[in-house]
């Protein structure tokens, strides 16, 4: 991809105040130990900068062939995948997810209590390939995730079962047969709750494609787009450009969180997790969000329809409300006034209510602080890479929000 600025329709000067906003106000301070921005607009390669260290322990320069940790940013390749079968008539998105899971029949509502008082109610309809792909399920994230509000009884019955703990060896059917054991949170279809909905969507593709999850990802979606560095795990050979992976602590300094010469990532997964388990480079996420940008197609390799991308980039939540109406847990932290959610990715419904320059973007972000968004009006992506967690530390979409769209003067 060409790297031209002019051509993309953007000022030059004026994109140079990314590079120098994050080199001032977080790697110089130390809130970051270095991070990655790339612009794409009209094919083109408008803005690229590589900015602190990978590798702050070892003072290793982040350099452009830096593999990071990307986490949920795992989500759309997923939702891509399983949208794939979707096209070849396997199933629809108010099918039942049990018809490939029979299991996922019993399912159960919480209503109130906890434990061995607990209150449950029949699902007043069996969970859809829908509700995963948009996170109406009714399903949790077992109360693992940082920053996501106090515990909930139904979480405490996710750990139990030890669904997605660490270093525990689970297969896909493993996975889905404990999830039918578990309340839903709330009735399918009826709320928003970030989940490990896109993990099931996983298993969904194994068990229809009959093919291994990792192994269909690399034969459909990033073999294809020639993202040669993105995988589940970090080959020994690639492992001196694995970038660290640092916590922000309560006063506000950063301590190491992941060494990545001793990851979980330099071995095989225990889960192969469609949720947030791939790693990958700068350059092999922007051919994805190039593909996304060109509708679904990319070097002659047609991945998903036109068509279908424009569906899942639709806002599927009850009634074609925002995030901040439907959301059970998340509001506090992000404020999701004007976001909607498709079927694997949020989005702009409202940009008076966002009080943001797009209109026309979707996008998600990953737990170490990375984030991408593609806008199909202004026919761009960005993609954001550091390793930081949690990841409402700073809010880096909302400021290169700010500084890409403002350097646009086409």
């Amino acid at each position: 991809m060409n790297h031209d600025p002019v051509a993309a329709g953007f000022d030059p000067t004026r994109l140079d105040r990314i590079a120098a906003h994050l080199q001032r106000h977080y790697v110089e301070p130390g809130k970051i130990a270095g991070c990655q921005v790339a612009v794409g607009r009209h094919g083109h390669l408008a803005y690229a900068a590589s900015l602190g260290l990978r590798d702050r322990e070892r003072q290793v320069p982040l350099g452009d062939d830096t593999i990071f940790r990307i986490y949920s940013m795992t989500k759309p390749l997923t939702s891509i995948a399983l949208m794939q079968l979707f096209e070849q008539g396997m199933f629809q998105l108010d099918d039942p997810v049990a018809r490939f899971f029979p299991s996922w029949r019993e399912h159960r509502v919480w209503v109130s209590g906890a434990g061995d008082d607990m209150v449950t109610e029949p699902a007043h309809r069996p969970v859809s390939f829908r509700d995963l792909l948009s996170h109406t399920s009714g399903l949790t994230y077992g109360g693992v995730l940082p920053g996501m509000g106090d515990q909930h009884p139904v979480d405490t019955i996710y750990r139990s079962l030890k669904i997605r703990s660490a270093g525990v060896q689970s297969t896909m059917t493993e996975f889905m047969e404990k999830l039918a054991q578990v309340p839903l949170r709330f009735q399918p279809g009826t709320a928003y709750m970030y989940s490990l909905a896109t993990d099931a969507c996983g298993a969904l593709v194994e068990r229809i494609s009959g093919v291994p999850f990792a192994e269909y990802l690399q034969h459909h979606i990033t073999g294809p787009l020639g993202m040669v560095d993105t995988s589940f795990q970090v080959a020994p050979s690639e492992l001196p450009r694995f970038a660290a992976n640092y916590a922000r602590n309560p006063d506000k300094t950063t301590t190491l969180l992941d060494d990545p010469t001793t990851s979980a990532y330099t071995r095989p997964p225990t889960f192969v997790s469609g949720g947030g388990g791939l790693t990958g480079t700068m350059a092999d996420y922007t051919r994805f969000c190039e593909m996304l940008r060109r509708g679904g197609e990319l070097d002659g390799h047609r991945i998903i329809g036109p068509r279908t991308l424009d569906l899942m980039r639709l806002n599927h939540l009850p009634g074609g409300g925002d995030l901040a109406t439907h959301d059970v847990d998340l509001l506090t932290q992000y404020g999701n006034v004007g976001v909607g959610f498709g079927l694997g990715f949020a989005s702009t419904i409202d940009q008076v209510a966002t009080g943001a320059l797009t209109r026309g973007d979707y996008y998600w972000g990953g737990a170490a602080s990375t984030v991408f968004w593609v806008d199909a009006i202004e026919d761009m992506w960005v993609v954001f890479m550091t390793q930081l967690m949690p990841s409402m530390s700073f809010d880096f979409r909302g400021q290169l929000r700010s500084l890409v769209y403002s350097a646009i003067v086409d």
